[in-house]
């Protein structure tokens, strides 16, 4: 069956390629929520326009929302993927995107763009965010880290592209809400188009030549040793509590760092005396090259799992992290030190949302991972929430947001030491209970 299997004419082998692109490009549309916070200045003044005395919290509500509407729909969007198909999948949350974002140019207010952005357009990434990486891992046995982490490439990378256009299509349009309904026709166009490329292997497909999810031991002939644990016998494991403690600890602290990037960044300029315009223009600047951090870090760590192991990945990333947060406390006056600290943090965000879903796979197989995936993901909710509310505290209590990274230090040591002891393949941990059997 591999010999026979095309994918747009082409031999699997070739084709399964254009899968993971387009998975990419769907991903570049899920993510322009990262671009929120350039998006966010105009609103604000929109809406201060209309005579409303929004605060700096209103406006952070409906990122909030969003991210939590993501986080909370993608285990229950999981089991449909197989029950739905991948294109139908695709297809019902490239409309909620779409409608969420264009509905969002009549919001009159935070609140009504909480519901319509949102509720709406977060639901729509939780529908369509696990079709392409569930679709890349079953395509790459054999190369799942590589793959996955290509395909969520374009969801890092996105507010490298979709920042700037925001500002050049309202400027064109003279409104940001313009920005929304062309944004909202734009995904769903193109979400459509590309769902129809979505699509699982037949049954009993491989790569050729792959015989095993991991080497085999040196001496010993390779036999496929991959299992194909259910949600309910996933739950059972300690590695899976290891990877979404670990998953939370690395969301947490590269939400921290997107959501306080530019006011932070403010201190730092401050400190180094460079004055408020500079200062202003020099952080709006720096969203390309820390978004590309952030794309890149997916498909580099994905290498990494491949290469090593999900263990050594999690142990790089939290050293990293730890790292970066150290830097950035101690030497609060060097804009370098800024720009390299955030790069690392922003970099290791993209890093963990690359080996959360590779691990899960790699731990748990591939026959159930869209729901096991949809579960492990509820670790991203909990990273953003716990990130967004502990930097404003944080902010309230000693006035700098640079008090955070002792903090964030401090949680990477704990996730690196629970990474050691936890992160390990499934066969390796202990039962917690007894699964029941799968259900629906």
């Amino acid at each position: 069956m591999s010999d026979d299997t095309k994918i747009l004419g082409l031999d699997a082998e070739s084709g399964r390629w254009l899968l993971v692109a387009a998975g990419m490009v769907i991903n570049v549309c899920l993510g322009a929520i990262y671009a929120y916070s350039v998006i966010r200045i105009p609103l604000e003044a929109h809406f201060k326009k209309l005579g409303l005395g929004v605060t700096a919290t209103q406006m952070q509500v409906p990122f909030i929302v969003f991210l939590l509407t993501w986080a909370v729909s993608m285990p229950l969007a999981g089991p449909k993927i197989d029950r739905w198909g991948p294109r139908r999948m695709t297809l019902a949350g490239g409309i909620l995107l779409g409608s969420g974002w264009f509905l969002a140019s009549l919001s009159g207010s935070p609140k009504t763009l909480a519901l319509m952005y949102g509720i709406i357009g977060g639901a729509g990434v939780g529908l369509a965010y696990g079709v392409p990486l569930a679709v890349s891992a079953r395509w790459f046995p054999d190369r799942r880290g590589l793959a996955v982490g290509l395909t969520i490439l374009g969801f890092g990378f996105s507010a490298a592209i979709i920042a700037p256009l925001s500002d050049a299509l309202a400027r064109s349009l003279g409104s940001v809400l313009g920005v929304f309904r062309v944004f909202g026709i734009g995904f769903l166009v193109l979400i459509a188009a590309l769902s129809r490329l979505m699509k699982f292997p037949p049954q009993g497909w491989s790569p050729r030549g792959w015989v095993c999810d991991d080497p085999p031991p040196a001496g010993r002939s390779a036999s496929c040793s991959e299992v194909h644990f259910t949600w309910k016998q996933m739950i059972g494991k300690l590695s899976f509590y290891g990877l979404w403690v670990c998953y939370t600890l690395g969301a947490l602290a590269g939400l921290m760092a997107i959501g306080i990037a530019k006011p932070v960044g403010l201190e730092f300029a401050a400190n180094a005396g460079l004055s408020a315009a500079a200062s202003a223009g020099l952080m709006t600047s720096l969203i390309v090259p820390f978004s590309a951090c952030n794309g890149c870090g997916r498909p580099l760590f994905g290498a990494i799992i491949d290469r090593l192991s999900p263990q050594k990945a999690a142990v790089i990333a939290f050293t990293l992290i730890a790292f970066a947060s150290i830097l950035l406390y101690a030497i609060p006056n060097k804009t370098i030190v800024y720009i390299l600290g955030l790069s690392v943090l922003w970099g290791c965000l993209g890093g963990w949302v690359a080996i959360a879903p590779a691990t899960t796979a790699k731990f748990f197989g591939s026959r159930h991972y869209s729901r096991n995936y949809g579960i492990v993901f509820t670790a991203y909710g909990a990273g953003a929430v716990l990130g967004n509310i502990l930097a404003g505290r944080i902010k309230d209590l000693f006035g700098s947001y640079r008090r955070a990274f002792p903090i964030i230090a401090g949680l990477a040591v704990v996730g690196l030491l629970l990474a050691l002891a936890l992160l390990k393949p499934p066969v390796q941990a202990p039962a917690l209970f007894a699964p029941g059997p799968e259900s629906e």
